[in-house]
């Protein structure tokens, strides 16, 4: 039990920074800019930081989801599928989610804006399923 609790944080902050670092790029690479963090830190009114910090914990909330419900129930042996797939269910519950919340959905082309989300999510679910299956 406890080894899945370490497991969980781990695999969300892997899953997160790896995340961060592509939101990071997104605009090197012709996607619109985007900040998770900034955007939480504006819907709560509190200092970027707090964004930062929210962005985190939300990831390693995710992560828990992953070690125990996702994995253990989704029998999905090859581990970049599974983080594939994780991914993809992150990606579409934060935009129920965002939607629910009135939150802005950014600026420029929503198709790039949505890939550039899309793809920020798989890789943040390939972060979780690896670190998690270590």
């Amino acid at each position: 039990m406890k080894a899945n609790v370490s497991k969980s944080i781990a695999a969300g902050i892997v899953g997160t920074i790896v995340m961060s670092l592509v939101i990071l790029m997104a605009p090197y690479m012709g996607m619109p800019k985007m900040s998770p963090p900034a955007m939480v830190a504006g819907m709560l009114g509190m200092p970027l930081i707090v964004g930062w910090i929210m962005h985190f914990m939300i990831g390693i909330a995710y992560a828990f989801v992953y070690v125990y419900l996702f994995d253990p129930k989704v029998k999905i042996a090859n581990t970049l599928l599974s983080g594939l797939l994780f991914g993809f269910l992150a990606f579409v519950f934060a935009k129920i989610m965002m939607t629910i919340m009135g939150m802005a959905p950014g600026e420029g082309s929503m198709v790039m804006l949505l890939m550039a989300t899309l793809i920020g999510h798989l890789v943040f679910g390939l972060g979780v399923a690896f670190t998690a299956r270590k």
